[in-house]
């Protein structure tokens, strides 16, 4: 979302690719990219972009079910608390979590990741 919103165009390409699917992005995502901003402006400016996009809350049993995943894997694998959260979301509801921080999910049981296209090296 974040090379989406910078306007890379591997990342646009991709996003074109997809045609009519719906992109659904999790409130926690959301938050997380809006705590990027620098300033005020910046935020308004995003916050009108990503306005179009549907947003997902988790429901009280995905978040208990996070928090299981949380306790059996964030010692052992390292897993974060919203990256337990977002990760079993798209579990529960069957749905693919396209990310480059594939290794950030890979303990959670029954996660699909998917790269969504290939980075270009700097």
């Amino acid at each position: 979302m974040i090379d989406i919103l910078r306007q890379r165009l591997p990342a646009i390409e991709w996003l074109d690719s997809l045609e009519n699917e719906e992109i659904v992005l999790p409130g926690f995502v959301v938050m997380e990219i809006l705590q990027g901003c620098s300033n005020k402006l910046e935020q308004k400016q995003i916050e009108k972009k990503l306005m179009i996009l549907a947003r997902l809350w988790p429901s009280k049993e995905i978040c208990n079910e996070a928090v299981n995943t949380f306790a059996l894997f964030h010692l052992s694998h390292g897993l974060g608390i919203l990256d337990a959260i977002i990760g079993q979301t798209a579990v529960a509801l069957d749905l693919p979590l396209y990310t480059f921080n594939q290794k950030h999910y890979a303990a959670i049981p029954g996660i699909k990741t998917v790269q969504p296209y290939e980075r270009q090296k700097n």
